[in-house]
């Protein structure tokens, strides 16, 4: 009996001792939840001002913007270069497309004025035998619960034209050349997308606003150094015929000396 009664304290006591343990821990768990609600306190701040510093810039770099669309506009087919040059956005357009694009006069993107909310990409045309619009525009709207708004411009294809199935017909019923889709099929309406990885985000559109449009010149001036290239090599190729061709003028007037001095 008196085995029992100690084999009974001994459990009591080890009752006691988790209870300890469970309510330190407890303890240790609610100071590190405060420690970290302090942290989020913090980078919601550091996020606050990070889009204020965000829409400072972008002001900031508007009227910049604005000059260089103004130059932009002075260099032929500078935004189609730019755009076939470009490794991915390249393989996006048709044949029939960059035609299309000879008329692109300049590109605009522009983040909301929240800079969180969304942002939008603008085409802007000159005049063309392809559409009535001078603007097409496509625009991101975040919501709430991840979703994604897409709106674009509906395209108004003048008589005649159209990108029915991605393939436009020209006037007189006669098909344009095939190729992959068109691009212009990227302006098709409005959508909603949902939360998953493959639908909140639009490769072409990140393509575009974080890579070509900070700095398009990068892929204009790499497809002016290939001709660059190009052109040094026809140069070297016609030299190297010409002095081919001296050579053997040189051989030729050497074989005629030695025939008349044979001769003398």
């Amino acid at each position: 009996m008196v085995a029992d009664k100690g084999k009974k304290q001994k459990i009591g006591d080890d009752d006691n001792n988790n209870d300890h343990i469970d309510e330190k821990l407890v303890l240790s768990i609610e100071k590190l939840q405060e420690i970290q609600d302090e942290l989020e306190k913090i980078n919601e701040e550091a996020s606050d001002k990070v889009l204020e510093l965000e829409q400072k810039y972008n002001e900031a770099r508007k009227p910049i913007y604005d000059r260089r669309t103004d130059i932009v506009k002075s260099i032929p087919d500078f935004w189609l270069t730019a755009f076939m040059s470009h490794p991915a956005l390249g393989e996006l357009l048709t044949e029939e497309d960059q035609k299309i694009f000879k008329h692109l006069s300049s590109i605009e993107v522009e983040d909301s004025k929240d800079v969180k909310s969304g942002y939008s990409i603008a085409f802007n045309f000159n005049p063309n035998p392809y559409f009535e619009d001078t603007k097409l525009t496509k625009t991101f709207t975040f919501l709430d619960e991840g979703t994604t708004k897409v709106t674009a411009t509906s395209i108004k294809w003048k008589e005649g034209m159209g990108l029915p199935n991605g393939v436009a017909n020209e006037k007189k019923g006669n098909k344009r050349p095939h190729a992959e889709e068109s691009f212009f099929s990227w302006f098709s309406g409005s959508q909603l997308k949902d939360d998953e990885l493959d639908d909140i985000h639009d490769e072409i559109a990140e393509i575009i606003k974080d890579d070509l449009w900070p700095n398009p010149l990068t892929y204009f001036q790499t497809d002016a150094d290939e001709e660059d290239f190009d052109e040094e090599e026809g140069d070297d190729e016609e030299k190297g015929s010409d002095d081919t061709e001296d050579d053997d003028d040189d051989d030729d007037d050497e074989d005629e000396d030695d025939e008349n001095g044979d001769e003398d």
